[in-house]
């Protein structure tokens, strides 16, 4: 196994050291895009690839982005749907970052003529 497949493996989204204080009190926006996401469908197991676009307006905790990278990551081997991947990701950065505010795109990549885009927005939850 390699250095980076074992770092994903081992990878632990829920440690304290994956983020880091909010060092800036004013509202300001991070955006942040992860071009490469992959998951596996949970029916066929063919690979499903979609860019993420996260923006978040923070409050006590920004991510490492690392940490972030190694998260996205972690998926790239589990069978899960679209649906359940972004509101996974959304729902575990939302209840440890608690920001002001957040918004998650996942705009999967077309296969057998059907592109998915999920929006997650804490406004309109």
């Amino acid at each position: 196994m390699r250095y980076g497949e074992k770092e994903i493996i081992e990878f632990d989204i829920n440690k304290e050291e994956n983020f880091w204080p909010n060092n800036n009190p004013k509202n300001y926006v991070i955006d942040i895009e992860l071009p490469e996401f992959m998951c596996k469908c949970p029916r066929s197991g063919y690979p499903d690839f979609a860019k993420i676009k996260l923006s978040y307006i923070p409050d006590k905790k920004v991510i490492e982005l690392k940490a972030l990278k190694l998260y996205i990551n972690s998926f790239a081997n589990r069978y899960i749907s679209h649906e359940d991947s972004a509101n996974e990701i959304f729902d575990t950065l939302y209840n440890k970052l608690k920001p002001k505010w957040m918004k998650l795109v996942a705009d999967f990549n077309p296969r057998g003529n059907v592109h998915t885009i999920i929006t997650i927005d804490s406004d309109k939850m």
